[in-house]
């Protein structure tokens, strides 16, 4: 009998481990805390949060949004985008890192600044980027920042500020400095106007970022494990030639000494905010 008559036996297939690896390849990760091997089916429907050990993965900004809220959601100031004033140039131009940013990570800036309803109250919410540049923060995030303060000041409604940063970003050198007090500034009004700004900082929350508007919130809220700090645990243990305490800078440490209000696991955060701004500002109304 001809080899393209014969009939299937039954008998399975025989893959080659290079095959099955492909096949598989992307179905399944390893924890980086417990390094137990996650399908990632199972991570997706918790949160990206482990199942053995809780450890959570970090996440991209749209998916942050999804998590936080109801459903759709109005974006604002797409169109913002960083300039290069100082022309700076290292390893490479930082016009051209501006661009592989955006084709990384689909995003315009480090920041996605939205209106949308959590639990049926309307807020707006300001999410960082951090395949954007490391999430850093350079004039784009402080203007849209401000921005989203000034929109709430106009309708009276919450703002909520997800931070996941390196700092701010050099490359624009004081330009970039320069948003930690513009944005700061901008927080005081919402703050006299008596407006709740609600901080959640997840890893990492570094630099500037953490030295303004990261730690300036009516509720300072941290992710499980997160590092948060101005200068990192690498840079201080050089400067001070001195071995750090074991999980210093994480989000615990930080509860523990009295620097942030609360740590929340991902899966209770929505539910979480939701019962503070209930606190803050009464029950929602139909919007």
């Amino acid at each position: 009998m001809a080899w393209f008559k014969r009939e299937k036996s039954g008998v399975e297939e025989d893959i080659s481990d290079q095959e099955r690896h492909i096949r598989t390849e992307g179905l399944w990760l390893k924890c980086e805390k417990c390094s137990q091997i996650i399908w990632k089916k199972a991570l997706d429907e918790n949160f990206q949060c482990c199942p053995q050990c809780d450890f959570h993965f970090r996440i991209d900004a749209r998916a942050r949004l999804a998590m936080l809220l109801d459903g759709e959601y109005e974006e604002f100031d797409t169109n913002l985008v960083s300039t290069d004033p100082l022309r700076f140039e290292d390893q490479k131009k930082y016009s051209a890192k501006l661009i592989a940013s955006r084709l990384a990570s689909e995003s315009s800036d480090a920041l996605h600044s939205v209106r949308g309803t959590l639990d049926g109250r309307r807020v707006n919410v300001c999410v960082m980027e951090f395949r954007f540049m490391g999430g850093s923060m350079g004039a784009v995030v402080g203007e849209k920042i401000t921005r989203a303060v000034e929109r709430s000041l106009e309708d009276r409604t919450p703002l909520i500020i997800v931070a996941a940063s390196g700092g701010a970003r050099m490359q624009e050198g004081a330009v970039s400095l320069m948003q930690l007090a513009r944005i700061s500034a901008a927080l005081m009004r919402l703050d006299e106007a008596k407006i709740p700004y609600i901080s959640i900082l997840t890893d990492p929350t570094t630099g500037g970022v953490t030295a303004s508007f990261a730690m300036l919130g009516d509720l300072n809220i941290g992710e499980p494990g997160a590092l948060i700090a101005f200068a990192g645990p690498r840079v201080i243990e050089q400067t001070i030639r001195q071995k750090l305490p074991a999980g210093f800078q994480c989000s615990e440490f930080l509860l523990e000494h009295g620097l942030l209000d609360a740590v929340v696991k991902r899966s209770e955060m929505k539910a979480f905010i939701s019962r503070s701004l209930k606190f803050f500002c009464g029950a929602a109304t139909a919007q």
